[in-house]
């Protein structure tokens, strides 16, 4: 997925609604949504995000942190 997709613009948090962003594929971490609000990071797999509740990984404090500022850059 491409940061300039339109896709982007209409997916959202299955749990609050509001806007993702994405992660970009870095050090060994695969391509991702990330709800900030929540701390929940989706997966996306072959392309595919994967927007379930039960898809989504609850990010500790310390992750949380570095991922705002990947996302700053």
């Amino acid at each position: 997925m491409k940061p300039d997709d339109p896709l982007l613009k209409i997916l959202a948090c299955p749990i609050d609604k509001g806007p993702l962003h994405l992660l970009a594929e870095e050090a060994g971490r695969e391509e991702a949504l990330y709800n900030p609000r929540l701390h929940r990071r989706y997966p996306i797999t072959d392309g595919i995000p994967q927007l379930l509740p039960s898809s989504g990984e609850q990010v500790p404090d310390d992750e949380h942190e570095e991922l705002l500022k990947r996302m700053a850059r």
